[in-house]
């Protein structure tokens, strides 16, 4: 079965619906991101609801190496878009509020560092990550605010479906509460991005692939996928080398991202595939250091299966929908 012409049309023959080709699109330029580090930390790391923050989590994997504390986010967007326009020619760039839990804290102090944010030349809107738990009523209307005049995500860190994980990697959080979070965002007109980690030791395959179900019946925009890694200076490096779990191959993570995305809804755009962070923070698996080289392995196995994100979804949304003609006594309204 070949991919339809619509989708190759809409994705320009790719076979998922990627964040690069959406940016592009909708800004007539090439659009990236801008890491930003701001020390909002998390209630699982102060006490609030648990100490120790997740598992797997050392913020230093994901800060800008340009980054010195006292920093403002006008200093870090003037370096880091100096970079990135040199790195990948970028012409626009997006504000990412990336380490710790950007909504942690203040309205008023949020209001004040995203308008900071947006303040810089170049800047055409945020992405702000953080947990399910900490997004009440009056951080949504700030963010609802915002994207009225500019291009906004929120990205939520869901991580795991299953509670068994949640409490493993000591999130501080429980499936209802995203669902509550990812609910809330939706009646607020969100574009809402979900972060996923594929790999857990605490799940089976078949557990993992039950989370596309869920991001399409919420109506979820985004959605970001990491594969379980071990960083330097967490527990989970503790826990790892203890002997305690294994980590996916690289043939085993692709071939179960590429099953992931043929159960996804195919208007959800797919922002990442794979995580990665610097090699010297890095204690495994060490393929995922070639970012490059695992999103080349996707794509061959795309193609290799002659398949594509939603395949499997719509296949699915065809046979129940053929059922109910084939069957009115379910009630269904023909």
């Amino acid at each position: 079965m070949k991919l339809p012409i619509s989708l190759q049309e809409k994705w320009g023959g790719n076979r998922y619906n990627s964040f690069h080709r959406v940016l592009k699109e909708t800004f007539g330029a090439r659009v990236h991101k801008v890491s930003l580090r701001w020390d909002f930390t998390c209630p699982n790391r102060d006490a609030k609801v648990a100490v120790g923050g997740c598992t797997y989590c050392n913020n230093a994997s994901h800060t800008p190496r340009t980054y010195r504390p006292g920093m403002s986010i006008r200093e870090q967007l003037e370096l880091g878009i100096e970079a990135v326009r040199r790195r990948h020619k970028a012409e626009k760039f997006v504000a990412y509020f990336q380490s710790y839990t950007n909504t942690y804290g203040p309205v008023s102090k949020l209001e004040r560092l995203y308008q900071d944010a947006l303040d810089v030349p170049g800047v055409i809107g945020l992405a702000i990550a953080t947990r399910p738990d900490c997004v009440p009523d009056e951080v949504l209307n700030l963010i609802a605010d915002i994207s009225r005049h500019t291009y906004v995500w929120l990205e939520l860190g869901l991580e795991s479906m299953h509670d068994k994980t949640l409490q493993w990697v000591n999130r501080g959080h429980d499936l209802m509460a995203f669902v509550d979070a990812a609910e809330r965002s939706k009646r607020k007109g969100l574009r809402l991005a979900v972060h996923l980690i594929l790999g857990f030791p605490t799940e089976t395959r078949e557990e993992m692939l039950l989370t596309p179900a869920l991001l399409n019946g919420l109506g979820i925009d985004g959605v970001k996928l990491h594969n379980l890694h071990v960083i330097k200076h967490t527990a989970l490096e503790r826990i790892y080398r203890s002997g305690a779990f294994d980590l996916l191959t690289r043939e085993a993570y692709v071939s179960l991202v590429v099953d992931f995305l043929e159960l996804l809804h195919p208007e959800i755009v797919v922002q990442r595939l794979t995580g990665e962070t610097y090699r010297d923070l890095t204690v495994a698996p060490d393929w995922s250091v070639n970012k490059i080289g695992v999103l080349n392995a996707v794509h061959a196995e795309l193609e290799r299966r002659d398949t594509w994100q939603g395949r499997v979804f719509w296949e699915r949304s065809r046979f129940k929908a053929h059922s109910r003609v084939a069957n009115p006594s379910e009630g269904v309204a023909l």
